[in-house]
């Protein structure tokens, strides 16, 4: 009885453990003609208090979606544009320092 109540604590704390370990993807640097963009996902999930499967459920379902983003198709909402719409999130059109350093 007391090995089943061992083990059973042990699969409470591994799965306690799990929730709260630190989560993270780091800084990603999307080259671009106008100026590389730094995405940072602590900025996004941390200091935004995003879950990942807010853009990874729904936008970002595959590492071909990553590759080639335009910002055409953010100013329609897709990618990042899902959020940076001037609502939810400073908008991506016309503060283009924001993101993008020379």
């Amino acid at each position: 009885m007391k090995r089943i109540a061992a083990v059973a604590a042990c699969i409470v704390l591994m799965v306690i453990g799990s929730a709260l370990a630190d989560v993270g993807g780091g800084d990603i640097t999307l080259k671009n003609k106008g100026g590389d963009v730094l995405f940072s996902h602590d900025a996004h999930v941390d200091g935004m208090a995003q879950a990942c499967t807010e853009c990874h459920d729904k936008l970002y379902t595959s590492s071909k979606q990553h590759s080639k983003v335009t910002m055409k198709q953010m100013q329609k909402g897709k990618s990042c544009g899902a959020c940076h719409n001037g609502k939810k999130a400073f908008s991506v059109k016309g503060e283009c320092a924001k993101c993008h350093k020379k």
